[in-house]
């Protein structure tokens, strides 16, 4: 082809000289020229020759051009029938397996995708998703692929790489440089070469479980060894080197220290050489000290593998283990939960004396190991299970506890009334453990404590005091419906559990008082574990007065209470002005007294005075008439002046200004001195009376005046309300540290109406009787003997008379003494 070319070239040069030539001829004959002018016959001559020559040479260059021309397309035949064949042979050459070839001639130029007989999903109809290998390559794979194509087409690196597919199947990914561009070659793997691929996976993940292996092996804590065929130590772990003492495995092997002794060891080669398996119970030396060691050897191939479990620290967990059980035995027997173990074959393996006595077994029988069913059977027997109207049926419910991962709990109501919890604990390794605790006290006592709570919560909620009980939080916890009556709360806000500021900005619209609010936070919601109640009284602007009560309660609560004491301070109020009227009263009325007694008894004793003198014979002589008149005067006055001296002394008395004067009062003379002074009324009405002193009444310490002044007075009432003829009695006695002194009269006698307030001030019952008077005797009788720290009483009846007994204190000697050196002191 090229030279083709060449003679092509050639041939149009030598024509372009010819045409040259003949356009100067042709110059010249038409004078265009210098040259000297030609004749015309030879210009024309010349022209036709040079034609002819022109249209020879054409005629030859062209001949020899085809010729050329032949031979050279004989020869681009020839090579193109050379290169059909390499293309078919690289085609059979590609299509002899499964695989895909991608080339890019640059960097940034577009792929050239050929396939042979690989087909993928999607790629027949558009191959370039074949560039999408997240299509048709496991996620792991498909990344992989793709980072490594794009290092070779930008840095040219080269990889191979073993792919999986999404369905499973295997191929092999090529790349490389070629020239200036890159090609990447996807072969499926099958045959030999993906047996290959899978031997080379199941070597890795050998070699990596036997690093696993090697690692354990060399951590394991009792001494591992491996030998050879030849016998010789090949791999020791840790252990082993320090059971032998070396400074490593290492050391341990290549110095072939043996941890086994002589016989040991030929009993172990025996057995390696004959592929078996050996287990013995040895002594060795194992880190300067003599162990037991199980070892246990499997050999295979002529090598062996040893392993030498030390026996000493097993026997020491042994028996640790056993002590440990022995005293939970022993503790168990102590607790009074009843336990119960049964085995997988659901035999009894252990109880403890609280099962027995709970069920009433005999210990023979459980010595015999009885199955659960049979205890059962038994005890249903003796009606100690509950009554089922499906034994059967609950039994095996019963028995699933045997076959479940988690305890059962179930609740036994026995026909005796009592109540068991029953827990069934699975045994680790088999079997069932059955914890029996008798629940009746505690189900009662729950019962009550519900009942109690009830009936607490319903009385709180019919109390009219207003209840409310906040938590450690200060959220409101309870409240009675009285509390929110009280406050004018809605129930449903309260039934939301607000806290206390939110309750005490509500409550301030009735009582603004910040200082009460802040007390009751505080106590609410303070920290301090020593809290103190405490009382406080709210009065509310709307007029209603509350009690308030603060009281802690138990984990930090407290409870506050709120009485409406309205009515009771509104009475209080008006008790206390009546009391202040009372006391302004009773201060006038005592002035009053004491000024009209004293403004009485003046006039009085002149009276007297008078009447003594005009009874005298100096004074004058008086008729009869005149000295009975004047007689009737003397008695009135005294009369009178015995009354003003009453009522000084009572009212001396309420005004706690009475002072006794003590001193030894001789029981005997004073009733005699009595006597005297009643004479004239004994003989006024006819009264006979008789005194009866004990022999030892002896003395007492009293204010002798007010003793004789109780005694008049006492009789003077007997005589008045005697009829004539009749005796009045006065008798005295020492009992025990007491003078007993009883005035008894027959008269007509009290009835229970009267003798409640016959000590009354100003209250005289004289009906049916000659007595008159103001009813100021009995009570000046009761106020002396409260002075004195005694006691009266009266005994009466209608128709039977009256009997008065006065006691007055009379300790013994050494006590009286004492006394008197106290009220020494006092007086001091």
């Amino acid at each position: 082809m090229t030279g083709r070319r060449r003679a092509t070239r050639n041939s149009g040069a030598s024509l372009g000289s010819l045409l040259l030539w003949l356009n100067a001829a042709s110059a010249r004959a038409a004078g265009f020229l210098d040259d000297p002018p030609i004749e015309p016959q030879i210009v024309s001559f010349a022209l036709s020759g040079g034609l002819a020559i022109f249209a020879a040479a054409m005629a030859i260059g062209y001949l020899r051009e085809r010729a050329l021309w032949r031979r050279r397309d004989a020869a681009i035949s020839a090579e193109l029938d050379d290169s059909r064949a390499q293309l078919d042979r690289a085609k059979n050459f590609l299509a002899s397996e499964p695989q895909i070839f991608i080339a890019w001639k640059s960097p940034d130029a577009e792929p050239d995708i050929h396939s042979s007989s690989l087909v993928m999903t999607g790629a027949a109809a558009a191959p370039r998703r074949i560039l999408n290998f997240d299509a048709w390559l496991a996620p792991k794979d498909a990344t992989e692929l793709e980072s490594a194509v794009e290092r070779l087409r930008k840095s040219g690196e080269s990889f191979r790489l073993a792919l999986l597919g999404v369905a499973g199947r295997h191929f092999d990914a090529e790349g490389r440089a070629v020239g200036g561009g890159v090609v990447l070659r996807i072969r499926e793997v099958s045959g030999d070469r993906l047996e290959l691929i899978g031997l080379r996976e199941r070597y890795g993940a050998a070699q990596s479980e036997l690093a696993g292996l090697r690692a354990m092996l060399k951590a394991l804590p009792a001494p591992f060894w491996i030998r050879d065929e030849a016998g010789e130590l090949v791999f020791v772990n840790d252990a082993y080197a320090q059971a032998v003492e070396a400074k490593s495995p290492e050391d341990a092997v290549s110095r072939k220290l043996e941890l086994l002794d002589q016989t040991a060891r030929g009993a172990a080669e025996e057995a390696r050489l004959k592929n078996s398996v050996w287990r013995e119970r040895v002594n060795a030396v194992v880190a300067g000290e003599r162990h037991q060691l199980d070892v246990t050897q499997a050999a295979a191939s002529g090598a062996a593998a040893a392993i030498a479990i030390d026996r000493r620290e097993i026997e020491t967990v042994r028996a640790d283990l056993e002590r440990q059980m022995q005293s939970h035995v022993r503790t168990l027997d102590q607790l009074p939960t009843a336990v119960a173990s049964f085995d997988r074959a659901r035999r009894l393996i252990y109880s403890n004396d609280a099962y027995a006595k709970l069920w009433q077994l005999d210990p023979n029988f459980l010595d015999q190991q009885p199955t659960d069913g049979q205890i059962l059977d038994r005890l249903r027997a003796e009606q100690r299970v509950p009554v089922e109207s499906d034994y059967r049926a609950w039994k095996e419910r019963l028995f699933e506890a045997y076959q479940s991962p988690e305890p059962i709990h179930h609740t036994w109501h026995l026909p005796n009334g009592r109540i068991i919890d029953v827990v069934a604990h699975p045994n680790p390794k088999g079997g069932v453990t059955y914890l029996y605790d008798d629940a009746t006290k505690a189900y009662d006592l729950e019962t009550r404590v519900n009942a109690l709570a009830r009936m607490q919560s319903e009385t709180l909620d019919t109390l009219h005091e207003g209840v409310a009980v906040f938590g450690s939080d200060g959220r409101l916890t309870f409240s009675n419906p009285a509390f929110a009556s009280l406050w004018r709360l809605d129930p449903d806000d309260l039934a939301k559990r607000p806290r206390f500021e939110a309750l005490a900005a509500k409550c301030c619209a009735l009582h603004p008082d910040e200082a009460t609010w802040a007390a009751l936070q505080g106590f609410v919601t303070g920290l301090n574990e020593m809290r103190e109640g405490f009382n406080r009284r709210i009065e509310r602007n709307d007029g209603v007065v509350l009690d308030c009560a603060a009281q802690p309660l138990l984990d930090g609560a407290a409870l506050l209470t709120f009485v409406d004491v309205s009515a009771d301070v509104n009475v209080e109020r008006a008790l206390t002005d009546r009391n202040k009227a009372l006391l302004a009263a009773e201060k006038l009325r005592n002035d009053f007294i004491h000024h009209v007694s004293y403004e009485l008894r003046s006039p009085l004793n002149n009276i007297n005075g008078f009447v003594h003198l005009l009874g005298e014979s100096s004074t004058g002589p008086l008729n009869p008439r005149q000295r009975e008149y004047l007689g009737y005067v003397g008695k009135s006055s005294a009369a009178l002046l015995a009354i003003v001296d009453d009522i000084l002394d009572l009212a001396t008395i309420d005004e706690d200004a009475m002072e006794l004067e003590f001193s030894d009062v001789d029981v005997e003379a004073t009733m005699r001195a009595v006597i005297e002074g009643v004479q004239d009324r004994l003989v006024e009405n006819s009264i006979d009376v008789q005194i009866v002193p004990m022999d030892d009444v002896g003395t007492f310490r009293g204010d002798a005046k007010r003793v004789r002044q109780i005694l008049f007075n006492l009789l003077s009432n007997a005589i008045g309300f005697s009829r004539p003829g009749q005796t009045v009695t006065l008798a005295a006695m020492r009992r025990e540290n007491d003078i007993v002194f009883k005035v008894t009269d027959r008269g007509r006698g009290m009835s229970p109406e009267i003798l409640e307030r016959v000590f009354d001030r100003f209250a005289s019952h004289t009906a049916g009787s000659r007595h008159r008077g103001v009813g100021l005797g009995l009570s000046i009788v009761r106020a002396f003997m409260e002075l004195h720290g005694g006691k009266v009483f009266i005994d009466s009846a209608p128709g039977e008379g009256t009997t008065v007994t006065c006691i007055f204190p009379a300790p013994a000697a050494h006590e009286a003494a004492s006394l008197a050196a106290a009220r020494a002191g006092d007086a001091e």
